[in-house]
């Protein structure tokens, strides 16, 4: 029996696609935002949606997120995330948002319906703030952007 490439591709699983942007300022602290849905702190960012790639919801979660318009900068990290209870399996993505200075975030417009406020964090400010899933990406990402490299992880630790 013979099934045609549609068929095929039907049958493969389906993964959770995700895309948040690493922005720092002068002093290299990490930009998060802190949801009213979840008792954890974010990058910027959210999910991909069908038909969109991981780098175009970047920059449309940016931009409904912070008021923001920009383009993300060069992938940083790739994190596949194993399933847990009541989540499937994922792939997520973390671009360079670059520094921003005062003028910028004197601008950035949270909708109240979704975040409750922003702030800049160092390294140890952010692991905090973040579940240590986050965290562990949040790291990886800034050295990333130090080491001027993408890093392929996994639940967050880094395997290449």
């Amino acid at each position: 029996m013979t099934t045609s490439a549609g068929e095929y591709t039907a049958t493969l699983p389906r993964k959770r696609m995700g895309s948040g942007v690493l922005f720092r300022d002068a002093t290299n602290r990490v930009l998060l935002v802190e949801p009213t849905y979840k008792d954890y702190w974010e990058l910027p960012g959210g999910a991909v949606d069908g038909d969109e790639s991981p780098h175009d919801a970047a920059r449309r979660e940016v931009d409904e997120e912070l008021g923001l318009a920009m383009s993300p900068g060069r992938l940083l990290v790739v994190d596949w995330v194993p399933p847990r209870p009541g989540r499937t399996e994922g792939v997520m993505f973390v671009y360079d948002g670059g520094m921003l200075d005062a003028k910028a975030t004197a601008n950035l417009q949270l909708p109240a319906d979704e975040l409750r406020s922003w702030a800049w964090c160092t390294l140890a400010e952010a692991q905090k703030r973040l579940s240590p899933l986050l965290a562990r990406r949040a790291a990886a990402a800034l050295d990333a952007a130090a080491d001027a490299v993408t890093y392929y992880l996994e639940d967050g630790k880094r395997v290449c």
